[in-house]
């Protein structure tokens, strides 16, 4: 009984082994398809611009709102330790470098997985729930092309704009409460920040971090509403799929690109 138990164990640690490939390989030939070619339609460029307002402009009151408070956090949190030393002037360069190379791109990601990811998901299994997807290939409409595609594109042009406003505000929010709220000089402010922000190390580096993060939380969000079983149980379970998915991969590729970017190798 015991050797079958093992051998049990064995084969379903072997079939979700196959299973994670197999949903990897679908992913990837998903992608390409989507992406590669010109939409099934001519209205190519309407399809985007109707996507990038769902996703882009629907998502920008939850950027900027998280995104002023998160720079007063710092600017208090930062203020607190500075002080200690007596650099508490400083408090400027470490809003600015800590929105623009970490928590700018991170947390955008993460909001922008929460709320728009989780509503394309939920549109794409709605959609192929109710054989919308079927109708389509039927009168010779590839949905790869006329639903995915567009979202796909609208998901990485959207998100990187996002952080870079998200940090913007932050910013603003940070000189808000260091100079109208714990007295620091608006000149130093400004000042430490300008002389410490380096356009190539912090600036650029965090737009590559969003430009890949925008990447592969829109390939899992559409991926999942596509791959979802056509049911109520099926979409909601490929929702969450996409939130925990998106934010494990957000969280460990943040993690490599730190390491590369900024790790002595």
């Amino acid at each position: 009984m015991r050797r079958t138990s093992l051998l049990e164990r064995v084969r379903l640690f072997g079939r979700a082994g196959i299973d994670v490939v197999a949903t990897l390989g679908r992913s990837v030939l998903f992608l390409l398809h989507s992406l590669l070619g010109r939409t099934a339609t001519g209205n190519g460029f309407q399809l985007l611009v109707k996507q990038l307002y769902a996703v882009g402009v629907m998502s920008l009151a939850i950027i900027v709102v998280s995104g002023v408070f998160i720079g007063m956090v710092l600017s208090l949190q930062g203020y607190s330790i500075l002080s200690q030393y007596g650099s508490e002037q400083a408090v400027g360069q470490m809003v600015a470098l800590t929105l623009l190379r970490e928590l700018g791109p991170v947390v955008t990601a993460l909001l922008f997985a929460g709320r728009a990811g989780s509503a394309l998901t939920a549109e794409i299994g709605n959609m192929k729930s109710t054989e919308q997807l079927s109708s389509l290939a039927m009168i010779g409409v590839d949905p790869l092309k006329y639903i995915v595609a567009p979202r796909l594109w609208a998901g990485f042009i959207s998100m990187p704009l996002l952080a870079a406003i998200f940090s913007v505000v932050g910013i603003w929010g940070g000189a808000m409460v260091a100079i109208d709220w714990l007295g620091v000089y608006e000149g130093s402010f400004w000042a430490n920040m300008q002389n410490s922000v380096s356009f190539r190390e912090d600036v650029l580096n965090g737009v590559i971090k969003s430009v890949v993060f925008a990447f592969v939380v829109t390939w899992i969000a559409v991926f999942q509403g596509y791959d979802c079983e056509p049911t109520s149980e099926g979409i909601s379970k490929a929702t969450t799929r996409t939130v925990v998915y998106a934010s494990l991969a957000v969280l460990g590729l943040d993690f490599i690109l730190t390491a590369l970017m900024f790790g002595d190798f």
